[in-house]
């Protein structure tokens, strides 16, 4: 005889009530990613000083054109709210303090991935195509390379590259911002 398990699958509302009440604190390293409370990996030190180079970097580049967010919420429909590592948004008078960015607040998501990128390429990056986010930049930290994803359909990105070393990276909405590889790794 097979047994049927049954999952439930949660609304980002029944997300945020949980956090309310305490069943998921802050301490808790979980995000919401297609009704399924997900634990998200411990953040090493490569990852955690690369998002950190990214930072700097971006906002130097960037200023007060965007708003950034660090690994921070980004609600995307009614079952998925992830925690990108690097969300550059439009900019805003309350700092979204209203709610969280949505797909039309947001130029630019960055995942940054060594032990998850299988995870980030395969799951998170086509949430975000569905969610119609205009581009999503995977910094694989094994490969050392940036995988830029363009041109979101609802089946995933039509347009992917890989950049590496001194190649340039544009950013959407900024033509006159680039930034190479090397400095995504603080070289």
């Amino acid at each position: 005889m097979t047994v049927q398990l049954l999952r439930h699958k949660f609304t980002v509302q029944q997300y945020h009530k949980m956090i309310e009440s305490g069943v998921l604190t802050e301490d808790d390293r979980v995000q919401l990613i297609r009704g399924e409370i997900i634990e998200m990996s411990p953040i090493g030190t490569k990852h955690a000083a690369c998002v950190k180079c990214l930072n700097k970097l971006l906002s130097s580049k960037l200023r007060d054109r965007v708003l950034i967010a660090i690994q921070d919420p980004v609600e995307l429909n009614d079952n998925s709210q992830p925690q990108p590592d690097v969300a550059l948004l439009k900019p805003r008078d309350d700092f979204y303090a209203a709610a969280h960015p949505q797909p039309q607040d947001i130029f630019l998501l960055i995942e940054v991935a060594d032990s998850t990128i299988i995870y980030d390429r395969e799951e998170k990056i086509p949430l975000y195509a569905e969610a119609n986010i205009i581009a999503v930049w995977l910094v694989d930290i094994n490969e050392q390379i940036v995988e830029v994803y363009q041109q979101p359909t609802a089946t995933g990105y039509q347009h992917i590259q890989k950049f590496a070393g001194e190649e340039s990276l544009s950013i959407p909405g900024f033509s006159d911002v680039t930034i190479t590889v090397n400095e995504i790794f603080g070289r």
